[in-house]
């Protein structure tokens, strides 16, 4: 979840909403990539989540963190929630997962040197205190009543909220973890491009990464739970977005969309006020109930822009939100498929060419089968196996074509990222496949072993 947005005056005219969203459009020599990766953290003994306060803590591992390897602390109300360094943030989710943020960087060498340090300063803190991180979609045991809840307004405010709007947005909140990755676009032209791509073959990433066949105790006959979850949520601000591949959709299309999405809150001087189901329209009027006779900066407007969940979304830069969280190959695996795909003309063209064929209907579809069936999954004659090859193929060339070295040079490029997901393509099998197939084999329906087998 993101952090309260900051800069940014008074909202003077209509155009400078859309403005705000142009004002990312960047030269390609300058598009870098953001990787963002969310784990379970849980006590080595109990395997139970963890508090945010105690011995065996969130709290413990963020103060370990700042003091052993000089991470700047983010407080809120005098605790704790977050560090920053380098331009990369530790964040918490509302359930104790813990959250990289990354720096945007150059190349998936960099943006994978990166994750592989934070795991292990992460475990240097974790095993002196006697704690653990898994990479998972959904938390495979734990019911909400066993979930912490972590001091911050934000989530207190959604919390409270989504019962009203749908029957899993808690689940989604305090017991998913999800791995994404943020892109640069060069112009409105390319940043509907992007996106149409982006919704159109995100099922493709969800199938790949599917990381959630078990939610409390059980088999619940999803590959990926937590995109399951997603889909009782709040459909006023999820989905698979048909108005994105309407003819002349641009950044004031995505404005409307947004300003038609009801508030959450409006953060002033260190709190979160409550504007739940309020109109960010009535705001730009100066009628908020919330803040009677007052009109919003652009801070409020980057954090409304915050409180939109679709399959993939854009601020200054555009979010691929459709994957679990996963072991680490596949925290690498993520950018190389979106930046192979997206970061070269061509490989664009061809990607954008696999789906524009579809429907809203198919798209939808789609959605649906990768939760269910992964890489088994189809929806109107159109084979998720067969899309998630040619993708792959598609990334490959396209890491080819930007050919940016590693290692000093001694890696040519940054193909080798992909992997995990040739061999998937290759077997059929993704990590949800592994996990079950361990469950009905060798951990006899047990899952308290996952925790030691797959913790990072």
């Amino acid at each position: 979840m993101s952090i309260p947005q900051s800069g940014g005056g008074p909202i003077e005219n209509h155009a400078q909403l859309a403005e705000l969203l142009e004002a990312g459009c960047k030269p390609k020599e300058d598009w870098r990539i953001g990787t963002e990766h969310e784990k379970f953290g849980f006590c080595e003994e109990t395997q139970k989540p963890l508090p945010f306060e105690g011995e065996r803590s969130i709290s413990a591992v963020l103060t370990g963190l700042r003091d052993q390897f000089n991470w700047a602390p983010i407080e809120e109300s005098g605790k704790l929630i977050g560090l920053e360094k380098d331009g990369a943030n530790v964040s918490l989710e509302p359930g104790g997962q813990l959250e990289l943020s990354g720096a945007p960087l150059q190349t998936i060498h960099e943006t994978c040197d990166e994750v592989n340090t934070h795991l292990r300063e992460v475990k240097a803190i974790a095993d002196k205190v006697g704690v653990k991180f898994i990479g998972l979609g959904a938390a495979p045991v734990w019911k909400h009543e066993d979930m912490p809840v972590m001091p911050k307004g934000r989530y207190k405010l959604m919390t409270d909220y989504m019962d009203r709007v749908g029957t899993m947005g808690k689940s989604m909140m305090y017991r998913t973890c999800t791995v994404q990755v943020n892109l640069d676009f060069a112009s409105e032209v390319d940043m509907t491009q992007k996106l149409r791509v982006a919704l159109a073959l995100q099922p493709v990433a969800t199938a790949l990464f599917a990381n959630s066949p078990f939610f409390e105790n059980k088999v619940n006959g999803h590959k990926s739970w937590r995109s399951r979850i997603w889909r009782d949520l709040d459909p006023a601000r999820t989905g698979t977005l048909p108005f994105v591949f309407d003819e002349g959709f641009g950044f004031e299309a995505w404005v409307q969309y947004a300003l038609d999405v009801p508030m959450y809150f409006v953060y002033r001087d260190g709190k979160y006020i409550n504007a739940l189901g309020q109109s960010f329209r009535d705001f730009l009027k100066g009628e908020l109930p919330a803040l009677p006779g007052e009109k919003p900066n652009l801070s409020d407007w980057a954090d409304h822009l915050t409180t939109i969940f679709p399959e993939a979304r854009i601020k200054q830069f555009l979010e691929m939100r459709g994957a679990d969280g996963g072991p680490w190959r596949r925290l690498c695996a993520l950018p190389a498929f979106w930046v192979g795909m997206c970061y070269e003309q061509s490989s664009l063209d061809a990607a954008w060419d696999l789906a524009k064929g579809w429907d809203a209907e198919t798209r939808e579809g789609l959605r649906v089968a990768a939760s269910v069936d992964g890489l088994q999954g189809s929806f109107n004659g159109v084979h998720l196996s067969d899309v998630a090859r040619e993708c792959v193929n598609i990334a490959d060339a396209g890491l080819k074509q930007r050919a940016r070295k590693g290692a000093g040079g001694m890696i040519p490029d940054e193909t080798h990222f992909l992997n995990a997901l040739k061999d998937s393509i290759e077997t059929g099998r993704v990590p949800a496949d592994e996990l079950l197939a361990k469950y009905n084999g060798e951990w006899d329906h047990d899952l308290s072993y996952i925790y030691d087998e797959y913790c990072y």
